[in-house]
C-alpha cells in the first residue's frame, strides 16, 4: 500500500477544483477526482477567514490526522482536496474526524473495516 502524498502546487489544486466532484458538510468542503496513480494525494486549504495562523495550523493538523488514522479504509487512486470552512475553527477532534469520514463516505471512497 502506498502512503498518501501531498498536493502542493497551485495548478494541482486548480485541476481538482475544476474537474473534481465536490461535497460539503458543516465543517469542510471536499473535492475528489480519480488520478492515474496507485496512491492518493491529499491537499488541505484553510483560508485566513478561518482564523489566525495558530488556528489555521490546528485545523490543518486535525484534517491531516483524521485522514491519516483512517487512511487504511480509503480507496486508492484519488486526488482529494479538503477546504476548511469558518465553522471548523474550534471544532473538537472527534467532530472533525466524523466530518471527514462523512465526506469520504459520500464520495464512496471510504470502506468500513478494510484490513
Amino acid at each position: 500500500m502506498l502512503f498518501t502524498q501531498s498536493l502542493k502546487k497551485n495548478y494541482q489544486f486548480r485541476f481538482v477544483y475544476n474537474r473534481g466532484k465536490s461535497i460539503a458538510n458543516k465543517y469542510y468542503v471536499m473535492y475528489v477526482i480519480k488520478n492515474k496513480t496507485q496512491g492518493n494525494r491529499l491537499g488541505i486549504s484553510v483560508s485566513k477567514k478561518v482564523g489566525n495562523s495558530v488556528v489555521r495550523s490546528r485545523v490543518t493538523r486535525l484534517i491531516r490526522e483524521s485522514y491519516r488514522l483512517n487512511e487504511k479504509n480509503i480507496k486508492s487512486g484519488y486526488d482529494i482536496v479538503v477546504i476548511a470552512r469558518i465553522s471548523s475553527n474550534g471544532a473538537p477532534y472527534a467532530e472533525a474526524e466524523r466530518s471527514i469520514i462523512h465526506l469520504l463516505k459520500k464520495h464512496k471512497i471510504y470502506e468500513e473495516n478494510k484490513n
